[in-house]
This record gives structure tokens, C-alpha cells and sequence, in this order.
């Protein structure tokens, strides 16, 4: 059974910065992709940003230039560091993972940016 298990979340102010880390455990295999996706209260969760197991990144609009996405093989995790955070990041941030056609989540870490 795979699981993903975030941190970091927390209460920022506008401006400010955030990491979050999510940690994979349970699996022989290496994970295809992994990413982070948000859900905002009232809206659909979106993508934030993936990275594949050669490092291949990428990013939605919103993450450009703020946010940065890494990820450690042999330990299974990945990270997001956030930068610049405006109110609507707010937010629950869930890590994702892919082997092969399998999708898993984590629970969630919420992130708050409010002064």
C-alpha cells in the first residue's frame, strides 16, 4: 500500500515563503511522477506542479517563477518550495504520485497566506 505523507503547511503572511515536503513509502518501485496539486475552498483541485523521475518539471501559470518543485529518487519525497505567496494560495496542497497507471494523494497540508 502506497502512502504520501505531507509537510510544511502552515500559516504565511503575503510575501512570504513555504516548503513542503511529501515523503512515499510503501512501494518497490520507483515513482513515475510525483507533484503537488491545491484545492482552494469552493474549487476543483488543480495541478501546481509535476516532475518526472529525470527531473523533468513542470508548472502551471500560477506556480511560474514562484514556486520550484525537486525531488529526491533514492529517498522517494518531493518538495515545493513557495515563494512570493499572495492570499490566493490559500489553499490544501496535495502531493500526487504515478506508478506505471496508478495515482495515489496524500491527505493534504493546509497552506494559509493572510496577514
Amino acid at each position: 500500500q502506497v502512502q504520501l505523507v505531507e509537510s510544511g503547511g502552515g500559516l504565511v503572511q503575503p510575501g512570504g515563503s513555504l516548503r513542503l515536503s511529501c515523503v512515499a513509502s510503501g512501494t518497490l518501485f520507483s515513482i513515475d511522477v510525483m507533484g503537488w496539486y491545491r484545492q482552494a475552498p469552493g474549487k476543483q483541485r488543480e495541478l501546481v506542479a509535476t516532475i518526472g523521475k529525470g527531473g523533468k518539471t513542470n508548472y502551471a501559470e500560477v506556480a511560474k517563477g514562484r514556486f520550484t518543485i525537486s525531488r529526491d529518487n533514492a529517498e522517494n519525497t518531493v518538495s515545493l518550495q513557495m515563494s512570493s505567496l499572495k492570499p490566493e494560495d490559500t489553499a490544501i496542497y496535495y502531493c500526487h504520485g504515478r506508478i506505471s497507471i496508478v495515482n495515489y494523494w496524500g491527505e493534504g497540508t493546509q497552506v494559509t497566506v493572510s496577514s
